[in-house]
């Protein structure tokens, strides 16, 4: 009896992934840039796309034996889910974060980013876009969130579209180079030594 191995033909996840990440970052950073009020709509799309599409394409990485994937995709769907239950659940609940809890989330969520951001130096200058810009982002939140100071956060929500409207432009431009067999929107692939 001989062990075969069977080609891997599911499509590539990682578009689902930073179409999710990317649109609803923009509809957040709209919000926090001041140009749209949080509601339904943006916390919708925190739930569904930028949570459980992300979470599910983190899952299709891991199947696929991408780590880096699996975990970015994983944990920036989780990442929507807690921050969607931190917006809703003090209102049915009665209490919500207190002091620098919020502060130190978002800066937790810097530092895991700048890790990751590392891990794109060997990927595409795309991904290091977009990474960079992520890191940038929950930094000057936390920043905002810590001292109370609007300037910074509508500051954050304009680095936040760059960031969102960066990963659409990943996503996208996978599906794109994919289709049509070639580069027809450059990812910036790094050279591997």
């Amino acid at each position: 009896m001989t062990d075969t191995l069977a080609a891997d033909k599911t499509g590539n996840p990682a578009p689902l992934g930073l179409m999710g990440f990317g649109m609803t970052t923009v509809l957040l950073n709209l919000h926090n840039a001041g140009i749209i009020p949080l509601d339904m709509m943006i916390l919708s799309m925190g739930i569904f796309y930028g949570g459980l599409a992300q979470v599910i394409a983190g899952m299709m990485e891991w199947k696929k034996g991408n780590t880096f994937a699996a975990t970015a995709f994983t944990s920036y769907g989780m990442f929507w889910l807690t921050l969607v239950a931190i917006v809703v659940l003090p209102k049915s609940w009665g209490f919500a974060p207190s002091g620098y809890a919020m502060p130190a989330y978002l800066a937790m969520w810097g530092l895991f980013t700048l890790v990751l951001f590392i891990g794109t130096l060997r990927l595409n200058r795309a991904l290091q876009v977009v990474f960079s810009s992520l890191t940038v982002l929950f930094f000057l939140l936390a920043v905002a969130e810590a001292a109370g100071n609007g300037s910074i956060a509508k500051l954050a929500g304009w680095v936040g579209i760059f960031c969102g409207a960066s990963a659409i432009y990943t996503g996208l431009a996978q599906v794109l180079n994919e289709v049509y067999k070639k580069t027809v929107w450059p990812l910036g692939v790094v050279a591997q030594k």
